[in-house]
């Protein structure tokens, strides 16, 4: 049972009818995996750690610059220069003292990576390369752990899940994974942030989507939209557009032929 200080916190939540109290208690005893820092991964574990999940494990090796400050809003002018998982670590205690926060402050291996998805409930892509997501996807689809895939640039950003937990319940042929989508290991074009620019709210919108995905899967149980799609958004028009994501019947990952 939740306690009254739990029921007081999150007690907006607890009113919605597809939370109550059940919900919460799945919350609090959850245990999400963020990969990644920046701009998605500061809007995501704000959001996930006042909604009150259990264990937070938050994944990168990088230090905090000044340009971060723009987008990557868990920041503050105090911590540039200090490691990103450390200073991300503090405010989100700060900000709910009942969650657990584990910062790992390195780039993780396959293996050790590996260990840590299947360890956890489901995994934030909040990374910011191409060769990292590939890696995620396989492993989480090797895993059978929920997958919650975001990028942004300029105006623009994209946002996918993919239900790995489920794929062997589903026994759905058509079942998609992130290669299906981007079946190269570079892209093409290689853009940065540094290089092309990027909106802040972009970020933030997309890093709010995966924490509002993560809540609907851990809370309510099942994720209540249709998976295996990509929603784009444009920050200038502020219009979104889904497609669905085809199985690659060449995919190294999920084509099980």
């Amino acid at each position: 049972m939740l306690q009254d200080s739990q029921f007081i916190r999150y007690q907006r939540q607890i009113a919605l009818t597809q939370i109550g109290e059940i919900g919460q208690q799945r919350l609090s005893s959850s245990h999400v995996l963020v990969i990644g820092c920046g701009g998605l991964g500061s809007a995501a574990s704000l959001y996930l750690v006042a909604a009150g999940v259990g264990k937070l494990v938050i994944v990168d090796d990088d230090t905090v610059d000044v340009s971060n400050m723009q987008r990557q809003v868990v920041y503050r002018q105090a911590d540039v220069g200090r490691a990103k998982v450390q200073a991300m670590a503090e405010q989100l205690s700060e900000l709910n003292g009942e969650v657990s926060v584990r910062a790992i402050n390195k780039r993780l291996e396959a293996t050790q990576l590996g260990m840590e998805i299947m360890l956890a409930d489901l995994v934030l892509d909040c990374s910011d390369n191409l060769p990292t997501r590939h890696m995620i996807n396989q492993l989480c689809f090797e895993k059978n752990t929920a997958l919650i895939s975001a990028a942004a640039i300029g105006w623009q950003g994209q946002f996918a899940v993919f239900d790995f937990a489920r794929k062997d319940e589903q026994q759905q042929p058509d079942l998609s994974c992130y290669r299906c989508l981007v079946p190269f290991d570079e892209l093409p074009n290689t853009t940065k942030c540094s290089d092309s620019g990027v909106i802040g709210p972009v970020v933030g919108t997309l890093g709010n989507y995966q924490a509002l995905a993560a809540i609907q899967k851990l809370a309510i149980g099942q994720f209540k939209f249709p998976t295996g799609q990509l929603h784009l958004f444009d920050g200038l028009t502020l219009k979104w557009q889904t497609m669905a994501i085809s199985k690659d019947a060449q995919c190294s990952v999920c084509n099980n032929d």
